[in-house]
């Protein structure tokens, strides 16, 4: 079999050895590759034409090429004109995480289709053999018995290849709910901070991984909530702080803009706001920066298991509180045993961390002293003082009187808070002893839960 290479787009060396390095970097587009190139040997330069029409700035399609890429050409010429194509493009062009996904499933969609044009179509199917076996002219013969099967069926490769955008947008926006912070639109730029190898493991984990895509969708929405607590939170605190002269525009009051724009009161304003004596907000409030940790102790008990998905997108959401404000975050995850807390400073988190995170299920009953005992050290260990601890559980148990006793020493001495969602169940047994606010949900889809975003 005669390997070919080339492209049937106005690429350059630059484009090739990009796609050169995706390759290399995406373990799925390699599996893409390999599987396409059994079915004709020219896939893997289709491929990479597939991403520099994706990727390019201004892709253009070449009116000549060489001997062997007459399929590629006519594949190629058809994704093009398709009417989804301009459109997708708007979400891909000058994307590296975007363009590799659309590659992967445009390159899985097209490779899938002209597998089903060949069982349907024998001329087909023989025309490909002979140029996998690389005999005279059969380049041209497929590239003549495809022409017939695009005519045939082609509405069939544009409803496919819709899908594939759709998935490969999904996917992006999964990878973004994941990684990305708290703020609408900060998703993008928190993703140039990961390196793209990750983002394309993370992404691929989520385009067959249930699971995962479950808790990135539960993230993103979590994370929705959390911003806008955060959001009121500062506005509560602004309001609580009262009214002080100075001439800083984001903090000044309405009526101060209003005689700005008033023509009137004007130039009173401006010789007020030069002096410093217009009206603003006094923002300096009880929050300041260097807060405690926050630290999540999440009840992971077999009657749990059918929120898992949930819990993880709410651990999530509260991590990203925390990458936010730049503190510590602790994730004890327990049943009847506490698992090693891990610890991500200011919040950060790796993919293969998230990956890891996502799949931890531990099962069995439940005991809440060994998920306090593991606050305790890492409260003790701290760098800051007042962490923030939010107990999740499901379940009751009973916590000795003496360790009672020594977590509420520590507690005076380390100033923290205790905040314990009990979700579905009436009884506060067993928490009341250590909590210093106790919030009764249904499940992690009731409203309630969403105080825990106050922290």
């Amino acid at each position: 079999m005669k390997e070919h290479k080339g492209s049937v787009l106005n690429t350059d060396s630059y484009d090739r050895r990009r796609f050169g390095q995706l390759m290399e970097m995406s373990e799925k587009l390699r599996e893409v590759s390999k599987e396409g190139s059994k079915l004709f040997p020219s896939f893997q330069p289709l491929m990479g034409d597939m991403w520099a029409g994706l990727f390019k700035m201004k892709p253009e399609l070449l009116e000549e090429v060489t001997e062997g890429l007459e399929m590629n050409h006519q594949l190629m010429e058809r994704v093009m004109s398709d009417e989804g194509y301009q459109e997708f493009r708007e979400f891909t062009r000058l994307d590296d995480l975007a363009a590799a996904l659309g590659t992967t499933k445009y390159s899985e969609t097209v490779l899938g289709w002209v597998k089903e044009q060949a069982q349907r179509d024998q001329d087909l199917a023989d025309a490909l053999q002979n140029y996998m076996k690389g005999k005279a002219g059969a380049s041209q013969e497929a590239s003549e018995a495809l022409y017939s099967a695009l005519n045939q069926n082609g509405n069939a490769l544009s409803q496919m290849l819709a899908k594939a955008a759709q998935e490969a947008i999904e996917a992006k926006e999964n990878v973004k709910s994941l990684l990305g912070g708290m703020q609408a639109g900060s998703g993008d730029s928190e993703l140039k901070k990961v390196p793209l190898k990750d983002q394309l493991i993370l992404a691929e984990r989520l385009s067959h991984d249930k699971k995962m895509k479950d808790i990135a969708r539960w993230a993103g929405r979590m994370k929705v909530i959390a911003n806008r607590k955060q959001r009121s939170k500062h506005k509560d605190a602004i309001n609580r702080n009262g009214i002080k002269q100075g001439n800083a525009i984001e903090q000044l009051l309405p009526m101060e803009l209003g005689s700005y724009a008033s023509p009137m009161t004007k130039m009173d304003f401006l010789r007020r706001y030069v002096e410093g004596q217009t009206l603003q907000y006094d923002t300096k409030g009880p929050e300041q920066l260097g807060k405690g940790p926050i630290i999540l102790c999440l009840d992971q008990s077999g009657s749990m298991s059918g929120q898992d998905t949930i819990s993880k997108g709410f651990a999530l959401a509260l991590m990203s509180i925390a990458r936010k404000q730049r503190r510590d975050f602790a994730w004890i995850p327990f049943s009847s045993h506490a698992d090693t807390p891990l610890i991500y400073e200011r919040g950060k988190i790796t993919v293969q961390d998230m990956i890891q995170l996502a799949t931890i299920f531990l099962g069995g009953g439940t005991s809440f002293e060994p998920p306090l005992r593991a606050a305790s050290q890492i409260i003790q260990q701290s760098r800051f003082n007042k962490a923030d601890i939010v107990f999740v559980t499901d379940g009751e148990s009973h916590v000795n009187d003496h360790f009672l006793q020594s977590w509420n020493e520590l507690k005076d001495k380390k100033g923290f808070s205790v905040l314990s969602l009990l979700l579905g169940r009436e009884s506060i047994q067993g928490v009341e002893g250590f909590s210093d606010r106790i919030v009764r949900a249904s499940s992690f889809e009731d409203e309630s839960v969403h105080q825990a975003f106050e922290i």
